[in-house]
């Protein structure tokens, strides 16, 4: 009984010593806000967030998506053909693969894969 009672105590008085150095080092934080402050991208985050954005950055990230759900979606048909030989497991990623060539030539044709104008 008498140890439940220290042993609440210290955890009572060790809380209380870790949340006031929280406290003390969060005032000495507040002076470098400038220094600490998130830098990304080359936009200043003090400014409006209403700036333009660049639709090459979306339109590179939005490929990227594509190809890795890709990659995602291709493993499973290739781990099962090393097991077992189909053709129609092949046939259907030959079909898949495919499709994303020509989504591929597209994006080509159209001027999105093209950074510099």
């Amino acid at each position: 009984m008498l140890s439940s009672v220290w042993s609440s105590v210290i955890a009572i008085m060790l809380s209380c010593v870790v949340m006031g150095l929280g406290w003390v080092l969060a005032k000495r934080a507040l002076s470098d806000r400038e220094k600490s402050s998130p830098f990304e991208c080359g936009f200043d985050p003090i400014k409006s967030a209403r700036l333009p954005f660049s639709l090459r950055f979306f339109l590179l990230a939005i490929i990227f998506l594509i190809f890795d759900v890709e990659i995602v979606l291709l493993l499973p048909v290739l781990c099962s053909m090393i097991s077992t030989f189909s053709m129609e497991l092949m046939a259907g990623g030959f079909i898949f693969l495919l499709i994303l060539i020509i989504g591929l030539f597209h994006e080509w044709n159209e001027g999105s894969l093209d950074w510099a104008q």
